[in-house]
């Protein structure tokens, strides 16, 4: 039976690095899925010639979230309307409006509203160090996890990183490929293998989540090193998609974020 899952990201292009693959094959399996982002991406860096003469940067990463929502099925998006806060560490951190120093309740509550609208069976946020400390990707942990209390979301994933895997696929990566400057800072980057509680294959999806990421032309430029790829390491990379189950025991191991909903 279908169901309805919401994805709540922190920025423009997240939705697609992270959870693209579950987000169109969720679609292509005739569930609802509905993407909720808390900021618009204000303080993003963005490649050079991204903008059109006269456009701002929030008018460029919104016009290509819905771009890439379209590609990936994405049946609704809505904004949560907080500012984004910025890298760690820097003063916007705690700028009035931004999304880091917004209060966890009056947030969560936001969120929680469009949760009990859609009838959600499934959410997804981030670990809690939000894959890699942003705290906007932080906020985005304990205000989904408020949300969820208060909508009565009982089936709440957490979208990580496989690390193990991904150092695995770096020591792959023949030195003399051309594409472009490597992630280094691995350490610092997802979760353990161990903690994963659910791996989705989206190796099927992953061409759509490549023109999802294509999409956010201002954040991911084509000559990144992720569009560099070859496109087998690219499929590696990019066509799983991990997340921990905060429901029951965490040493559960699913393929699905459906598994045993409604009593399937």
């Amino acid at each position: 039976m279908p169901y309805t899952l919401v994805l709540f990201h922190a920025h423009p292009d997240d939705e697609a690095i992270a959870t693209g693959g579950t987000m169109a094959r969720a679609s292509s399996e005739g569930h609802r899925v509905v993407l909720v982002s808390a900021t618009r991406g204000e303080l993003g860096e963005h490649a050079p010639g991204a903008l059109a003469p006269g456009e701002s940067l929030v008018e460029r990463r919104v016009a290509e979230l819905h771009d890439a929502a379209a590609i990936l099925g994405v049946d609704r998006v809505e904004f949560l309307g907080y500012l984004d806060s910025g890298m760690a560490g820097e003063p916007t951190n705690g700028a009035e409006g931004s999304f880091a120093s917004a209060d966890v309740e009056e947030a969560a509550v936001r969120l929680a509203g469009i949760l009990a609208e859609e009838g959600a069976d499934v959410l997804t946020i981030y670990d809690e160090n939000g894959n890699y400390g942003h705290p906007d990707h932080i906020q985005v942990h304990r205000v989904g996890v408020r949300a969820a209390e208060l909508a009565g979301t009982r089936r709440v994933y957490e979208a990580t990183a496989n690390r193990d895997h991904l150092k695995r696929l770096m020591a792959e990566i023949p030195t003399d490929e051309d594409v472009g400057e490597a992630p280094t800072d691995l350490d610092g980057l997802g979760v353990t293998e161990d903690r994963i509680t659910t791996t989705v294959d989206v190796r099927a999806f992953v061409d759509r989540k490549r023109a999802a990421m294509v999409a956010h032309a201002s954040q991911i430029p084509a000559d990144s090193f992720f569009l560099q790829l070859p496109i087998e390491a690219f499929r590696e990379a990019f066509g799983w998609e991990w997340f921990i189950r905060r429901d029951g025991p965490r040493d559960r191991r699913e393929t699905s974020l459906f598994d045993g909903l409604g009593g399937s």
